[in-house]
């Protein structure tokens, strides 16, 4: 089995905090910066993991104040 990139990893993390309660609807999410920091990775593959969040309707971006979990 093929091993998933880093921003589909990070993406299946933040999910699955989301599904867990653990962030819940309106909690925003960590900084680009935080994330990169607490999972080893780069600009790139926070802001492909968070598109991919939004794209499937799990968060929201809000220009100017943050990332959002969005209500399901």
């Amino acid at each position: 089995m093929p091993v998933k990139p880093k921003w589909e990893r990070l993406a299946d993390h933040i999910r699955g905090q989301i599904e867990s309660g653990e962030l819940a609807p309106g909690d925003q999410l960590p900084s680009t910066v935080q994330l990169k920091a607490q999972h080893g990775v780069s600009t790139t593959v926070v802001r492909q993991a968070i598109l991919v969040l939004q794209t499937q309707g799990w968060v929201q971006g809000v220009h100017g104040l943050g990332v959002f979990v969005a209500e399901r």
